[in-house]
């Protein structure tokens, strides 16, 4: 039996979601994405790359369109099927010929409302991957009422989840979805190291929290904050610093609590305030200092020393084995 897997392109966390999950599935899978193919994918995983659907388009009379303005809502049922998009139309075909060619039996959206909406239109078996935030709007009701499986990758508990209240029965919280989960420290901790990882800070305050810590004793290094800084494998920085300092994404944070870092997370504005209410969590749980983009660099540093203080119990997020937890949620919507 095939398995369909749509990886949004917003972002490393769904793809790294599926690289994490997609070694533990026994059945073939296909994936559908925007992105390019990740570096490193295993051969036997087909990986569809699917046209773009956000780009202006031409009309039959040679307009140029925005999407935006081609009631991509469809009056707020929808979260993104502008009227006319080429692109948009393209890649639903090609899931569909797809489910049709490999006769897919299970599509695993991550994520998508209209999507998963799809997928159930098509006969497949769904599997919902679902975010934290307040998502009780339309798109997300009807794609939660449509899901086989709705898959939840964080501790549960953690965050409020009013949009999955009834939808209790199908809703497996596998815990924190993360691509180092089992893998060995690669040393000892540093003495007042700093890890700066992302694109969590504008560049002046990058800049200035970074000469003042390091005029209080503190070795820093910033990664990810632009092409240049980027880094394939942050394991080693991630074991080895005193402190590192993240967004609040559900990637970031299980890669956290895979290594068991003190942190600062800096919660990003995102759709249905998800990293907001990520961060809340994680500092009601005593799992990391919380901060928003708003911050100053010298509450920066005063939030790094504090954490340098702490003593997380990481456990809580449930690292361990989710991937695992995840591929045998999938499996066990399978015909």
């Amino acid at each position: 039996m095939v398995i369909g897997w749509y990886v949004h392109h917003h972002g490393f966390g769904h793809v790294a979601r599926f690289l994490a999950v997609s070694p533990h599935l026994r059945e073939p899978v296909v994936a559908f994405s925007s992105m390019p193919r990740p570096t490193g994918l295993p051969s036997e995983i087909e990986w569809i790359e699917l046209p773009p659907d956000a780009d202006a388009f031409e009309d039959a009379d040679g307009t140029i369109i925005d999407p935006r303005h081609a009631e991509p809502t469809a009056r707020g049922h929808l979260h993104w099927a502008p009227h006319g998009h080429p692109g948009h139309r393209a890649r639903l075909a090609a899931i569909a010929a797809t489910a049709v060619d490999r006769d897919l039996r299970v599509l695993v959206v991550d994520v998508s409302a209209e999507v998963v909406s799809f997928g159930r239109l098509l006969g497949l078996h769904t599997v919902a991957v679902t975010q934290p935030g307040e998502r009780t709007d339309l798109p997300h009701a009807l794609a939660y009422a449509l899901a086989d499986r709705i898959v939840a990758p964080w501790a549960h508990g953690a965050v409020s989840t009013t949009g999955l209240a009834e939808h209790a029965d199908r809703v497996m919280w596998t815990g924190g979805i993360s691509r180092y989960d089992g893998r060995p420290d690669d040393g000892a901790r540093d003495a007042r190291s700093v890890l700066l990882l992302g694109r969590v800070l504008d560049d002046d305050i990058r800049e200035e929290a970074t000469d003042r810590l390091r005029a209080r004793g503190w070795e820093v290094t910033a990664i990810g904050h632009d092409e240049a800084s980027r880094l394939d494998d942050p394991w080693p920085l991630l074991t080895r610093s005193t402190v590192v300092v993240s967004a609040a994404g559900q990637n970031s944070v299980a890669d956290l609590a895979a290594s068991g870092s003190r942190a600062v997370v800096i919660s990003q504005d995102r759709p249905f305030d998800e990293q907001h209410h990520t961060a809340d969590a994680l500092s009601r749980w005593g799992l990391a200092r919380r901060a928003d983009q708003t911050v100053s660099a010298d509450d920066l540093v005063t939030l790094v020393e504090s954490a340098a203080g702490d003593d997380p119990d990481w456990a809580l997020w449930q690292v361990a084995g989710a991937a695992r937890r995840m591929a045998s949620a999938i499996e066990a919507v399978l015909p």
